[in-house]
């Protein structure tokens, strides 16, 4: 799928419990890395979250996105109560590899307040 580095099966990790390792992924201190979500065609940003290399597999797996939600401690599935899915079509890593950028169509909006993007305030100097 898409720009991926390594050595990533998405066939096989229906086959395993242990995560898709992707060559070079640099997590942070809690196994997190931040992932931007844009619209494939419009290049709008839609949300920033974060993968866990489990919520990859599982994203790698379904063609849909996947993230580990800090507060909850626990992966989730993005639509999976909103209906509002995500397809991926392609994921790129950053020049550090500590980054990820997913390319996807999300028909619907991405923000939980309902917004299409979750980049809707704007920072003023007053």
């Amino acid at each position: 799928m898409g720009s991926i580095d390594g050595q990533a099966d998405a066939n096989n990790a229906a086959d395993t419990d242990t995560p898709i390792q992707i060559d070079g992924l640099v997590y942070n201190d809690q196994g997190l890395i931040p992932t931007i979500i844009q619209q494939y065609d419009t290049g709008e940003v839609l949300m920033m979250a974060w993968m866990s290399a489990e919520s990859l597999a599982m994203t790698l797996q379904t063609k849909e996105t996947w993230f580990y939600s800090r507060s909850r401690q626990e992966l989730w599935h993005k639509g999976a109560t909103s209906t509002n899915t995500q397809r991926v079509l392609s994921i790129h890593l950053d020049c550090d590899s500590d980054c990820l950028l997913v390319k996807v169509d999300s028909p619907g909006p991405a923000c939980h307040t309902g917004r299409r993007s979750c980049f809707y305030k704007e920072l003023s100097d007053g």
